[in-house]
């Protein structure tokens, strides 16, 4: 091993990705993980020194959902920071975070090796035949989160689910504070090739026993099997988020009117969680610590508008939208309210592969007509953007990725190809007949398409622009166009 920094802990995680043959592997299983998954990461915790209740220590909050589980834990997180006087209240959403503010590179360095290191010295002891030496890449950032908050002694934790719920990785906790579950997205049904019933009855496995849970209202079909399984597991209650007047009164720290309705589940989570620790009671009127709360939740890269510090005539529109759902949830957002005179309106967007680009971009135009209509607007979506450019999702123009950003999950004959990029493209141009060619481009980096923009704003002219399409880009484009201060 040639050093130990920061850097090293980074290069060394990206070994641990699945590639793009793997991922299609989990995607043929429906996306939702296998019943071994928890009894290997048991084994990975016991290698790395924990019993599975130490992590009951960690007063954790545990959230799945199919949309809006990070923007509840963004929001849950935001409350308690203003109701907790000692120092530790921790997130785990894309990075390990400690009072809102990423952990240090030197602390991730050093608890991601301590991992390896005792991960190495264990090897020996592997009982599973089918678990790895190491595990994958998310377990693993799950290891190193659960091992730095056991060691900073936490107050309390937010857990995010990875993937589904019974067998994802973080359900290896016994027993949580509260469970919750955010709306289960219909688009994902023929996605993952699951039914809603099929859908919720993976997000139920997080519920255990003698444990409240949660869910905002969903689809009969999908709410009869959360009560079924909330009783199968014993949980102490059953509860769906009713209506809270005041989160729909304020104005919340994440856009969106979707946003009002995992407001409303942080709340219930927040309440049910002080309440277990005898810090509050049952009020008619949400509290002002609540209100103000909600009102500066902060979760970058999710409806969020970001001023160019460096442009000053460029706003960034940035989501992470990357289903049929967000991407509605998005442009509803983008055009609420309409933006004023728009002279240049760049759509930056990588498909998720096994998604047609056509239903994906018709998706965005009609949210598009919709929104102009109903805001009186008479412009056409036809022309509602300028230009648009569809760029791989390579952070750099020499062809290299960011070390934290580097993705094995795009085959490799697709990205010299840009093959995605062309399909949508293509799609594009079939939605729009009428686009002019010229305003359709396809980029092989993400600096390319910040030079796009720039190249844009040398004209002298204002410049907005919405990317969306992935978290990935997101985080690229914050990195590539300098936004990290103003953005993160």
């Amino acid at each position: 091993m040639s050093g130990r920094s920061y850097k090293d802990a980074v290069d060394l995680l990206n070994t641990l990705q699945s590639n793009a043959a793997t991922l299609e592997a989990i995607k043929a299983l429906g996306g939702q993980g296998n019943e071994l998954a928890i009894p290997e990461m048991v084994e990975y915790l016991e290698r790395i020194g924990y019993k599975r209740e130490d992590l009951n220590s960690l007063n954790i909050i545990h959230v799945t959902g199919t949309k809006g589980k990070g923007s509840t834990c963004a929001f849950v997180d935001s409350i308690l920071r203003r109701l907790y006087t000692s120092p530790h209240l921790v997130a785990v959403r894309e990075r390990i975070r400690v009072n809102g503010v990423p952990i240090s590179e030197e602390l991730f360095a050093k608890f991601f090796f301590d991992v390896w290191d005792r991960l190495e010295e264990t090897a020996d002891q592997q009982r599973l035949p089918t678990a790895k030496p190491k595990p994958m890449y998310f377990r693993y950032v799950t290891l190193v989160a659960f091992h730095a908050f056991l060691t900073l002694k936490v107050d309390a934790t937010i857990l995010e689910v990875g993937v589904g719920g019974t067998y994802d990785c973080t359900n290896i906790v016994p027993r949580p504070i509260v469970t919750g579950i955010s709306s289960l997205g219909i688009d994902h049904v023929g996605v993952l090739g699951k039914t809603i019933a099929e859908i919720a009855w993976q997000k139920a496995g997080i519920f255990k026993e003698g444990v409240p849970a949660i869910t905002v209202d969903q689809p009969t079909e999908g709410m009869v099997v959360l009560r079924q399984r909330s009783a199968e597991l014993k949980a102490s209650e059953f509860i769906v988020v009713p209506p809270v007047p005041e989160v729909a009164g304020i104005q919340l720290g994440l856009a969106g009117e979707h946003q009002i309705v995992n407001g409303g589940l942080a709340v219930l989570l927040s309440q049910k969680f002080l309440q277990s620790k005898g810090q509050t009671t049952p009020q008619a009127a949400l509290p002002s610590s609540f209100i103000e709360g909600l009102k500066d939740a902060k979760w970058p890269g999710r409806c969020q508008t970001v001023n160019d510090p460096m442009y000053p005539s460029t706003v960034w529109f940035l989501d992470g939208a990357h289903t049929v759902e967000s991407l509605a949830c998005c442009i509803e957002w983008f055009l609420t309210p309409l933006p004023g005179e728009i002279h240049f309106e760049s759509l930056y967007s990588i498909a998720t592969r096994g998604r047609s680009g056509q239903s994906f971009l018709g998706v965005v135009l009609e949210k598009i007509a919709a929104q102009l209509q109903l805001h009186g607007s008479s412009e056409s979506p036809d022309t509602f953007f300028d230009k648009v450019v569809f760029c791989a999702n390579v952070t750099y123009a020499d062809g290299h990725f960011k070390g934290d950003l580097t993705s094995m999950s795009i085959p490799e004959d697709d990205l010299a190809r840009l093959k995605t990029q062309q399909e949508l493209a293509a799609a594009w141009t079939s939605l729009l007949p009428t686009f002019p060619n010229e305003n359709v481009h396809v980029l092989p980096s993400i600096e390319h398409a910040v030079r796009a923009v720039r190249d844009e704003t040398s004209n002298g002219r204002p410049v907005e622009v919405l990317t969306t399409g992935s978290l990935h880009l997101i985080g690229g484009l914050i990195e590539v166009a300098g936004l990290s201060e103003v953005a993160l």
